[in-house]
């Protein structure tokens, strides 16, 4: 299996302040960006809304200043729901262009689509705009991120069959969700013969910060195994899958994860075995199944950190009710010295709510975040 599955998400990237993702640790992007090319590897991800709008820079000045354009491949999105009509779509695209510092993009995403978003794509033309787009070199292929479930995804691909990939959050926790429905979506993209990239395999870091037990139960059956390394290799032995992503924060996660996938070993059935049981235990223990991706954040009109605040919460209840002074120390200085807003200043306006791709409950989580640290 190829070596160079494993591609770079750039939008989990070191900061300078550990309160403002737009403020980028530029140095420390281009020592993880050195490694990973250096280990054979050459595909980046990045868009538009990801970092605050400051990921494509990064991109820029840490790879496209640094390396030839041949020596690596750069995927970009067509974000609809940060453009505000369809006449907008061409000074969009350019502008990608120009933050990247690039001239073409290898490959462009339709971004986060659902039914939703599907009719808004059709209506303002995008389809057209994308193609107009290759066939003018500027794009060189075509596909779409999806979030939404699997009968939607059908749906998109009969209608265009012309999308050549699609991206898909996938991992071995959301496998049989029945709301993320990764299994499905997946076997609706081998029925169309559609590549996958995936995103989220280690589910906003999520699967890298396990239950003791379950923990326990990988390191019992791969001493030397990192927790993502279980995550990435489930997803990139799946039949079909054409790159991994991975929303690499730090040189060590760098070095592990090209580690593992330059000597790639297929995941066997008994590896999937522990998986499942390693589910179970999550399942019993996970309170809000955030990703972190951040969507909701942007329009919040309290600034209000939802992810962070899940984060705690979710750490709270998988390692016990010890972790609550530290948890409650960390969402003073959300709250406090990075002037968050709190938890309970939530307006219940719903925007969080539409905004996430996982679909939920956040206005009633947010109750339960102030009731535990307020």
């Amino acid at each position: 299996m190829n070596q160079n599955k494993l591609a770079f998400g750039v939008m989990r990237l070191p900061l300078l302040d550990p309160g403002d993702t737009t403020k980028i640790d530029l140095e420390a992007v281009n020592r993880m960006v050195d490694r990973y090319m250096e280990r054979g590897f050459t595909y980046f991800d990045t868009a538009a809304p990801y970092h605050g709008g400051h990921s494509e820079a990064a991109f820029r000045e840490c790879v496209a200043k640094r390396y030839p354009r041949d020596s690596y491949t750069l995927t970009n999105k067509l974000s609809l729901f940060v453009i505000q009509k369809a006449e907008d779509m061409e000074g969009f695209l350019a502008g990608q262009l120009e933050r990247c510092g690039v001239d073409y993009f290898d490959y462009y995403l339709l971004h986060a689509m659902s039914k939703e978003r599907l009719e808004q794509a059709e209506a303002w033309g995008a389809f057209d705009f994308v193609a107009q787009k290759k066939a003018a070199g500027v794009l060189r292929h075509l596909g779409f991120s999806f979030h939404d479930k699997a009968e939607v995804l059908e749906e998109i691909l009969e209608r265009h069959p012309e999308m050549e990939y699609v991206q898909l959050q996938l991992n071995y926790l959301d496998w049989e969700d029945p709301e993320v429905q990764s299994r499905k979506c997946y076997e609706v993209c081998r029925k169309h013969n559609k590549p996958v990239l995936v995103m989220e395999p280690v589910r906003g870091g999520l699967l890298t910060n396990l239950p003791q037990e379950a923990e326990a139960l990988l390191r019992e059956k791969g001493p030397e195994a990192s927790p993502a390394s279980w995550a990435i290799r489930f997803a990139a032995s799946l039949e079909g899958v054409f790159k991994v992503l991975s929303g690499m924060s730090t040189l060590e996660q760098v070095e592990d994860n090209t580690a593992f996938m330059t000597d790639f070993r297929p995941m066997s059935q008994e590896e999937r075995e522990t998986l499942a049981q390693v589910v179970r235990i999550i399942q019993s223990k996970e309170l809000i199944a955030c990703t972190n991706c951040r969507y909701c954040v942007d329009g919040c009109p309290m600034q209000i950190a939802i992810p962070n605040y899940f984060k705690l919460l979710n750490h709270v209840s998988k390692f016990g009710p010890s972790q609550l002074p530290w948890a409650k120390s960390e969402y003073a200085e959300l709250t406090g010295k990075m002037g968050k807003g709190l938890a309970s200043a939530c307006i219940r306006c719903g925007q969080c709510e539409e905004a996430c791709p996982q679909r939920l409950p956040i206005t009633s989580s947010l109750e339960d975040v102030a009731k535990t640290f307020e």
